[in-house]
């Protein structure tokens, strides 16, 4: 059994079930070892009713008073039961699972497992898992995955998988020297790959996440020093002159850059006129002006008749920066052709495109990571700018650069970052920070409430469309085969909202398993305000402009990053009306409310960043993590930053000692290496 084998080696996986996996990204075994829990459950000794608090997750031994009495209201099955331990008395209730009826029975006592709500005078436990008494405690204290999940595949299918793997032994050999394992304390490869999944204890666990953490970081740094190295000796072939287009553009704008832009704009400007190929980010806040610069410096080569590409990592962000491109093209009258490239595109559109990006006709490109397909062929590429980088990897930046002739390179990130993590995340650039926001720009109200405040919340989007304003409500999941009991799905809460909200109000929900054509007409159609309320997961914290949108709701605000909630919250208040920004928590306590609070005080990215890190601190191992951070499983920049500065340090010291990884012993490791180089390419589709 090798790793790179496909699934159906394991017993039990049959062509249907290999499909079921590959929806979830997983395709061989070493992709399933890759495929780590989200969280773990421990299943603690059953208490006593008396003692149960209202929001704790707590088991039970009971028995249910009478049969379970079930109803039918508008197409939902619901089952509700008394049970008791002897002394005292549990409310408990099932949705659409009408067949327990059948498989409790009264007078036998089960272990009722889930999180205590309260209904008037009587404690509830909405969903309880049921358990068997000696299934249970077989369970007891153990820490068991909970795997993110997409429709077909459970979390049982995954862990025999996964537990077939671990018990064939035939897991990778160790690749990290030695010398770094010893000089920074890490557990063998083996270990921590099955310990991830099936944790002996607590302590087991953290040290196999920190061992996999410092392989995330160590092998991202280790890319990130060898483009540093390439880059450094090349000279560019490029020199761009003052851009009359550029200025000419400034002249024209309704409004002055601030003294931040300015100054980002000078320090690009000078890079361009250089001799040496320019390897710059952009690093400022949502909403503080970084495109316009990036549009001045595609100007300026474009002008000399040289091409500019912007990526940006989806395509509703890449077709509204072509459409602010080619707007200011047209209202200037200058002589550019600006071309789309996505993946969503007909072959016949893609054909036409790639025909004038190979002949020069198209003076600046903008996609999503199509620009990179192996079928682009650029006349002459002289600036690459990736827009939105912590959505990028290292890899796919490299490649489009790759595309030019040592092209001049900015890359463009909201995520506000602390300066002493950013120096080591973007090694290979120079950082230019935006720290300043436009003069129009009011700061946005926000308020942290619980579910009890939904009314108003609700009251409040309603008043903001009757302006004729637009709201975003963001939910951190899909559908409901992925929902546990606390979470809010953009399907069902868009019917939800409907049947709340007056009649002539349009509600609609967008989420990434959309087909981009899907996404794109609904963001075409919440631009034009033809959609007043947009339910929306996270897909529309990348880069999305609509002005008109006032107010934003985030369900389950508790289960975000601050990092990520504050470039949510940036989604409104981009026009001149007043906007607000709701955080709803359903999980309730002191921390979770302390570091919600912190967004009520501040509108700076940087400061909450650094706030965040501060009250996470490091081995935060079941906090939140940053969403799609930096292409990180894993890694959390935050509440991992210590882990980040030793692979930093062990990464500096190794390249010291041997540039190109070329001395025996380091084969093993160079040949990892060179294996996730190639497995980056592979997902690419190139």
């Amino acid at each position: 059994m090798d790793l790179e084998s496909s699934l159906d080696v394991l017993k039990g996986v049959g062509e249907k079930t290999r499909l079921t996996f590959a929806k979830a990204g997983i395709g061989n075994l070493s992709e399933l070892l890759g495929y780590y829990p989200r969280a773990y459950e421990r299943f603690e000794k059953p208490v006593a009713i008396r003692t149960l608090t209202e929001g704790e997750v707590a088991a039970v031994e009971a028995q249910l008073t009478d049969s379970i009495a079930t109803r039918h209201v508008r197409g939902l099955s619901i089952s509700t039961a008394m049970c008791s331990d002897g002394s005292d008395l549990l409310a408990l209730t099932w949705f659409n699972m009408p067949y327990l009826k059948n498989a409790i029975r009264a007078g036998i006592p089960y272990v009722f497992r889930g999180r205590v709500k309260m209904r008037g005078q009587r404690l509830l436990i909405e969903q309880p898992a049921v358990f068997r008494v000696e299934q249970y405690v077989r369970m007891e204290d153990a820490l068991l995955p909970v795997y993110p999940l997409v429709k077909g595949l459970t979390g049982n299918m995954i862990q025999k998988a996964v537990r077939q793997v671990v018990m064939a032994k035939s897991l990778l050999r160790e690749y990290m020297p030695r010398e770094i394992r010893e000089t920074y304390q890490l557990a063998e490869y083996n270990f921590a790959a099955t310990q991830i999944h099936f944790p002996e204890n607590e302590h087991a666990l953290m040290l196999a996440r920190r061992r996999l953490v410092f392989d995330e970081f160590f092998f991202f740094l280790l890319q990130l020093r060898f483009l540093k190295s390439r880059r450094e000796v090349a000279q560019s072939s490029h020199q761009i002159h003052p851009s009359r287009m550029a200025e000419k553009l400034l002249q024209s704008l309704p409004y002055e850059l601030t003294n931040a832009q300015k100054k980002v704009w000078t320090e690009i400007e000078r890079e361009l006129q250089g001799n040496t190929v320019m390897a710059r980010l952009i690093q400022g806040d949502v909403g503080s002006g970084k495109t316009i610069v990036a549009i001045l410096a595609l100007l300026s080569v474009a002008e000399e008749g040289y091409q500019g590409a912007l990526m940006a990592p989806t395509e509703v962000l890449a077709r509204q920066h072509y459409e602010s491109l080619t707007g200011l093209i047209r209202e200037n009258g200058f002589p550019l052709e600006v071309v789309l490239l996505t993946g969503s595109m007909t072959a016949r559109q893609k054909r036409e495109a790639y025909e004038k990006i190979e002949s020069g006709e198209a003076s600046i490109v903008v996609g999503t990571h199509a620009l990179i397909q192996q079928k682009v062929t650029y006349k002459n590429l002289a600036l690459v700018i990736t827009d939105e980088q912590h959505r990028f990897g290292v890899r796919q930046r490299e490649m489009l650069a790759q595309k030019g002739d040592a092209p001049h390179t900015i890359v463009m990130s909201a995520t506000p970052i602390p300066r002493t993590l950013a120096v080591i995340l973007y090694g290979d650039l120079d950082i230019s920070v935006i720290d300043e926001m436009p003069a129009n720009r009011l700061p946005v109200k926000s308020c942290v409430v619980d579910t009890k405040f939904r009314g108003k919340s609700y009251e409040q989007i309603w008043k903001e469309v009757e302006k004729g304003h637009q709201a975003y409500v963001i939910c951190p999941m899909v559908e409901e085969s992925e929902v546990s009991e606390e979470t809010e799905n953009v399907v069902e809460y868009t019917e939800k909202l409907r049947d709340v909200l007056p009649p002539g109000v349009v509600v609609e929900y967008l989420h990434g398993k959309m087909k981009p054509s899907e996404k794109n007409e609904i963001m075409e159609r919440f631009l034009k305000n033809e959609i007043q309320v947009l339910v929306s997961t996270t897909v529309v914290e990348v880069g999305v402009n609509v002005p008109n949108a006032t107010v934003m709701l985030i369900e389950n605000s508790e289960r975000f990053g601050l990092a990520q909630l504050h470039q949510l919250r940036g989604r409104v208040g981009r026009g001149d009306a007043q906007s607000y920004c709701i955080f709803m928590h359903t999980l309730d306590g002191k921390q979770i409310r302390q570091r919600l609070d912190i967004l009520c005080k501040s509108n700076d990215g940087f400061e909450i960043a650094n706030r965040d890190m501060q009250l996470r601190g490091p081995g935060d191992l079941f906090g939140v993590r940053q969403s799609g951070m930096l292409d990180f499983v894993l890694a959390d920049i935050y509440s991992d930053a210590e882990v980040l500065q030793k692979a930093n340090e062990a990464v500096g010291a190794l390249l010291k000692k041997d540039p190109e990884l070329a001395l025996p012993e380091h084969e093993d490791l160079r040949n990892h290496y060179e294996h996730l180089v190639r497995q980056q390419s592979d997902q690419l589709n190139l």
